[in-house]
């Protein structure tokens, strides 16, 4: 099973990176970095065109125009309702640990500091100008947008839509086959992406940090376990210990790609294959999902924003923890699904509450260990919200979603 050698390389990845920074090597890590640069070269190669056509296909699927609004409703009402949940939870975890308390940090840091849209003009640049440079960009909104609006048109041309309808649908398997081949070397670049993170950063970076790690791992994983299997289990009625068997395989990719994009061809094969999700809902949720739902990102907000509060000593009124919530809640539907999107949304939420943006160098420096906890969540989430707009709408096939996946 694909998963079973994922598994595998990551904990081999591992133990390689920890021994060659230990023996001072991590040159030979940084070269092993090559083999996973080309694996996420090759997931981002097919981005576009899966988002696209997927999307496309789902979108001329639901012929209903009422149907589709429901869905779309239902998707999005889920994904901003769970990553403002997400950011509360990020807030109690940094006023309980307290990880930036004593640090006094007082000196400007000069490192540079990503700065990004507003959340006016974010909503604004949705709209492509040129949806072909949108898609030689990679703007995943504008591309979600063009997608939606082409579907949209489609369904509204009637029978003279078919042959497009028959088009996308043909080009949709191509893609699938085309993810499904990319997806065979999962392995390969989970192995080389793990042995370079643990050869790069070893011990030096985690242990200083280790309170904002832990902090921002338990807090993912208790939103994981308590909020989308508690949905899944009382407003879906599933089993959720068969949810989170199913999902595994995109986890893992998440966990060491660190990219949501990234990790959708993965994303949609499980829900399919191991959940039972039928594709016209699948082709939906999950490329708006890995677009706008970011709740592992906005826990870490809640967590890196109160670290940065504590450790210049600045103290934050309940108002402050309000503005927090919903910037980071807001500012989530802008953040692109790449390693190091988050870094850009925290610019937005210090910014907010008038922090210091020099505390965002500090966080750079452990930002790709937090990334593959907040990229998983929010892979995770996607899952979820397909699983419940799948079920809701009678689009689940319960045979294939209690069929447990082969160990």
């Amino acid at each position: 099973m694909i998963w079973q050698k994922i598994l595998l390389a990551l904990f081999v990845g591992t133990g390689l990176g920890i021994i060659l920074n230990l023996t001072g090597n991590q040159a030979i890590a940084g070269s092993i970095k090559l083999i996973g640069t080309a694996f996420v070269s090759a997931i981002k190669m097919i981005i576009v065109p899966l988002i696209f056509v997927s999307l496309v296909c789902g979108m001329t699927a639901m012929t209903d125009l009422s149907r589709m609004g429901r869905i779309g409703i239902k998707t999005v009402a889920f994904y901003l309702g769970t990553t403002a949940f997400a950011i509360i939870i990020g807030l109690l975890f940094g006023t309980l640990l307290q990880p930036g308390a004593g640090l006094n940090l007082t000196a400007a840091v000069t490192e540079a500091v990503p700065t990004g849209q507003s959340f006016g003009e974010t909503v604004l640049g949705i709209i492509p100008v040129n949806p072909v440079a949108a898609a030689a960009n990679g703007n995943v909104l504008q591309i979600i947008f063009f997608a939606i609006a082409f579907g949209l048109a489609t369904n509204l041309a009637g029978d003279r839509g078919t042959p497009v309808r028959d088009l996308f649908e043909a080009l949709n398997s191509v893609v699938i086959s085309l993810a499904e081949l990319v997806i065979s070397a999962a392995p390969y670049g989970v192995f080389a992406l793990m042995a370079w993170v643990a050869g790069t950063y070893g011990m030096d970076v985690l242990l200083p940090m280790s309170k904002v790690i832990f902090a921002v791992y338990i807090g993912c994983i208790l939103h994981a376990v308590l909020v989308y299997g508690s949905l899944v289990a009382i407003i879906a009625r599933l089993n959720p210990i068969r949810f989170f068997q199913g999902i595994l395989e995109p986890q893992m990719v998440a966990f060491t790609s660190t990219s949501s994009s990234g990790t959708l061809p993965v994303t949609m094969a499980a829900n399919s294959k191991n959940l039972g999700v039928d594709n016209k809902i699948a082709s939906f949720t999950l490329p708006l999902g890995a677009t706008i739902n970011m709740d592992g990102t906005a826990l870490y907000q809640g967590v890196t924003a109160l670290f940065v509060a504590q450790a210049y000593g600045v103290d934050l009124t309940m108002g402050n923890h309000i503005t927090i919530v919903l910037t980071a809640t807001l500012a989530s539907i802008g953040t692109a699904g790449v390693p190091g999107g988050g870094l850009i949304m925290l610019s937005l939420v210090l910014t907010s509450v008038g922090l210091p943006l020099e505390g965002i160098a500090i966080i750079a420096g452990i930002d790709r260990i937090l990334d593959m906890a907040r990229t998983t969540l929010n892979v995770t989430g996607d899952c979820a919200c397909t699983v419940l707009i799948a079920k809701s709408e009678d689009e689940l096939n319960l045979d294939t979603y209690n069929t447990p996946h082969a160990l």
